[in-house]
C-alpha cells in the first residue's frame, strides 16, 4: 500500500482551481480571476497561482514602497557618480544616510538627509498601509487578526529605530541609514557608543525569544515533516481520529520533551516567542540613550556584570613625585 504523498515526493497532489470565498460588499475585484497551476511553485507550497487581491490599500502600499525604494536606489547610484558597474560592485556598502547629528529635528536639505526623510516617510506609510490591508483582509475572511498583530510587533521595532527614538533624542541623526553594510556598521557603533548592548536586559530577552522562536519553529516543522507520510498536515482529521500522525507526534514530544504540544498550543507558543522578539528589542533600543547612557556600567551597578580587572598599574601624576619641582 502506497504511503501518503507530500510535496517532497515524486507525486504532487493538485485539485481543481479555487477562487476563494466570495468577497463582501465594497471590495475591489480580484486580480487574475483565472488561476494557474505551476508545478515548480507546487514544490514549495500550493501549486495554484492567483487570484490575487490588492484593493486600494494594497495598491497604495506597493506604489509608495516602490517610490521609497527608487529614492534610495537613485541616491546610491548618484553616490558612485551614476556608474552602474560601480553601483553593482559597491551595492552592499552604499547607503542613504540620515541628516547629520547637528541638524537636530529640523528639515534638512535634500543632499544633507532630506532624501532620507522623504524615503523614510514613504516607506513608513507603505508599511502602515500594508498592515491595514492585512488586518482588513483577515476580518473580511472571518479570521482572527493574529497575523496583523505579529506584523505590528515588527513595525514597532521599525518605528523605534527610525522615528520614535530619534524624536526623543532630539536628532534625526540618531536613526539608522538605509543600506546593507552601513546598517550593520550603525548597529556595531550603536552598541559601542552605549557601553555594549549585550548588557541591555531587553536585548537579552529579545535574543532569548529570537533563538527560542527559531528552535520552536524548527521543532514544530520537523515534527510535522516527520509524520507527513501519515498525513500530519491535515489537521482536522488528525484532531478527531485515533492512531494518527498527530497522536504519534504528541507521543514523541511527551517521550522526548516531557510534555505534550497540541495543534493549538505549539502555534500559540511560536506566535508569542516570535512576537516578543521585536517587542522587547524595541524597548531595549528605546531605553538606550534616553534612560541609560552606558549599559555596561548599568550592568555593573545592578550586579549583572563584573568590574573589569586592573590590568595595568595605576597612572601616577608626575607632578606629585618626590624631587619634582612644581
Amino acid at each position: 500500500m502506497a504511503e501518503y504523498q507530500n510535496l517532497f515526493t515524486r507525486i504532487q497532489a493538485t485539485g481543481p482551481v479555487h477562487h476563494g470565498v466570495p468577497l463582501g460588499h465594497g471590495n475591489s475585484p480580484r486580480t487574475g480571476e483565472e488561476p494557474l497551476i505551476v508545478h515548480l511553485i507546487g514544490r514549495f507550497g500550493n501549486a495554484q497561482l492567483g487570484p490575487i487581491y490588492l484593493g486600494g490599500l494594497g495598491l497604495a502600499s506597493l506604489l509608495l514602497g516602490l517610490l521609497a525604494f527608487n529614492i534610495i536606489g537613485f541616491n546610491m547610484l548618484a553616490s558612485v557618480n551614476w556608474n552602474p558597474i560601480q553601483f553593482v560592485k559597491q551595492l552592499f556598502w552604499l547607503a542613504l544616510e540620515p541628516p547629520p547629528p547637528g541638524n537636530g529635528l529640523a528639515i534638512p536639505a535634500l543632499n544633507q538627509g532630506g532624501w532620507w526623510m522623504i524615503a523614510g516617510l514613504f516607506l513608513t506609510i507603505s508599511v502602515l498601509l500594508w498592515w491595514a490591508r492585512t488586518y482588513r483582509r483577515a476580518r473580511e475572511l472571518g479570521m482572527g487578526t493574529h497575523v496583523a498583530w505579529a506584523f505590528a510587533a515588527a513595525i514597532w521595532l521599525f518605528l523605534v529605530l527610525g522615528f520614535i527614538r530619534p524624536l526623543l533624542m532630539g536628532s534625526w541623526g540618531e536613526a539608522v541609514p538605509f543600506g546593507i553594510f552601513p546598517h550593520l556598521d550603525w548597529t556595531a557603533a550603536f552598541s559601542l557608543r552605549y557601553g555594549n548592548l549585550f548588557y541591555n536586559p531587553f536585548h537579552m530577552l529579545s535574543i532569548v525569544f529570537l533563538y527560542g522562536s527559531t528552535l520552536l519553529f524548527a521543532m514544530h516543522g520537523a515534527t510535522i515533516l516527520a509524520v507527513s507520510r501519515f498525513g500530519g498536515e491535515r489537521e482536522i482529521e488528525q484532531i478527531t481520529d485515533r492512531g494518527t500522525a498527530s497522536e504519534r507526534a504528541a507521543l514523541f514530544w511527551r517521550w522526548t520533551m516531557g510534555f505534550n504540544a497540541t495543534m493549538e498550543s505549539i502555534h500559540r507558543w511560536a506566535w508569542w516567542f516570535a512576537v516578543l522578539c521585536p517587542l522587547t528589542g524595541g524597548i531595549g533600543i528605546l531605553l538606550t540613550g534616553t534612560v541609560v547612557d552606558n549599559w555596561y556600567l548599568w550592568a555593573v551597578k545592578h550586579g549583572v556584570a563584573p568590574i573589569y580587572p586592573s590590568v595595568f598599574p595605576a597612572v601616577i601624576d608626575p607632578s606629585i613625585l618626590q624631587g619634582v619641582k612644581p
